[in-house]
């Protein structure tokens, strides 16, 4: 039977991917949309299908499961309600934008007994891991360091309120590579520094961010996670990782396969990719894991020490500051 799957928000950009993949998926029934915006609702549910609902208790009566994908600082009362009412939760990152709030919903995840899942995509892509598999079989020796970006064009809109994003670029960025990092070298920061500007934009909210990562083993890791692509860049961006090693180097461009796209009789010009579809395999994941009543490639506590990271990351402008 398959699971019923709703979308609470049609809010984030990746939004119409979670929903494509749920209609692509035998193990899913996609249901529609609740969104506290009515017209946002319903504009989403024209063009991706489904049911939009306002009244969120009542939609959640409709589904076995749901994907949270509303501005990060609703994250924690969203999925407080649907653990209550007994879904399972898939939220889009970062999994929330305090501490506080992370650890809030996994507390009620567990004591409703319902999957709590974190929309991290990168870890199921077959480069990352070829790369954890090579560093494991000891191909570059012993890690010294890593090099990492996570650089895009900004999103604009609710991601550059910080009432609704709770920050800029950094808290946007940092969480998909910390994570990737904490999967690689087996182990979380021990200290967190950062740098940011807005060289882009000129706003109030950071367009650009880099952090400096230190482990206990010794390794240091760079990140920068800026939106530095200019909107008219011909993708939306990267996630690339240089790996030094005592051996050797290891280079990674997750989103590096594709192809230069120019349209006859414009000046435009863009990229298609044609790497494995990220999105779909973490939804596959996350129904799976419903199915078998299995931990997620990517659970709350993966999101909640992401969440470490990026939140360490701003403490430490706060203790330049002082």
């Amino acid at each position: 039977m398959p699971i019923r799957v709703g979308i609470l928000s049609a809010a984030h950009v990746h939004a119409p991917s979670f929903a494509h993949a749920f209609k692509k998926s035998p193990r899913a029934e996609y249901v529609g949309v609740w969104d506290d915006d009515e017209s946002r609702g319903l504009k989403f549910c024209a063009e991706h299908s489904g049911v939009f609902c306002k009244d969120l208790h009542q939609f959640l009566n409709t589904v076995d499961a749901v994907c949270i994908s509303s501005e990060n600082t609703k994250h924690r009362a969203l999925a407080e309600v649907a653990a209550k009412q007994g879904k399972h939760i898939l939220c889009e990152k970062p999994l929330a934008t305090t501490v506080e709030d992370a650890e809030a919903m996994i507390a009620a995840a567990n004591a409703a007994g319902v999957i709590l899942a974190v929309a991290f995509p990168c870890p199921f892509s077959p480069a990352f891991q070829k790369l954890c598999a090579r560093v494991k079989n000891g191909e570059i020796g012993q890690i010294l360091s890593v090099c990492a970006t996570n650089r895009g064009t900004c999103p604009h809109g609710w991601f550059v309120d910080r009432h609704l994003s709770g920050g800029g670029a950094m808290i946007d960025h940092t969480v998909h590579v910390a994570d990737l990092l904490k999967r690689l070298l087996n182990e979380e920061p021990t200290k967190v520094k950062a740098s940011v500007g807005s060289n882009l934009y000129s706003q109030d909210w950071e367009d650009t961010a880099m952090l400096n990562l230190d482990y206990a083993s010794g390794i240091f890791a760079t990140l920068d996670s800026s939106w530095s692509r200019p909107a008219f860049y011909k993708t939306w961006g990267d996630v690339t990782m240089n790996v030094v090693g005592t051996l050797g180097v290891i280079e990674l461009d997750m989103f590096g396969p594709a192809v230069d796209v120019f349209k006859s009789g414009t000046k435009t010009h863009s990229q298609a990719g044609f790497s494995s579809d990220l999105d779909r395999l973490m939804i596959e994941d996350f129904l799976w894991a419903i199915e078998e009543k299995q931990a997620p490639m990517s659970s709350g506590e993966d999101g909640l020490a992401a969440v470490r990271v990026a939140c360490s990351a701003y403490e430490s402008l706060r203790e330049v500051v002082t």
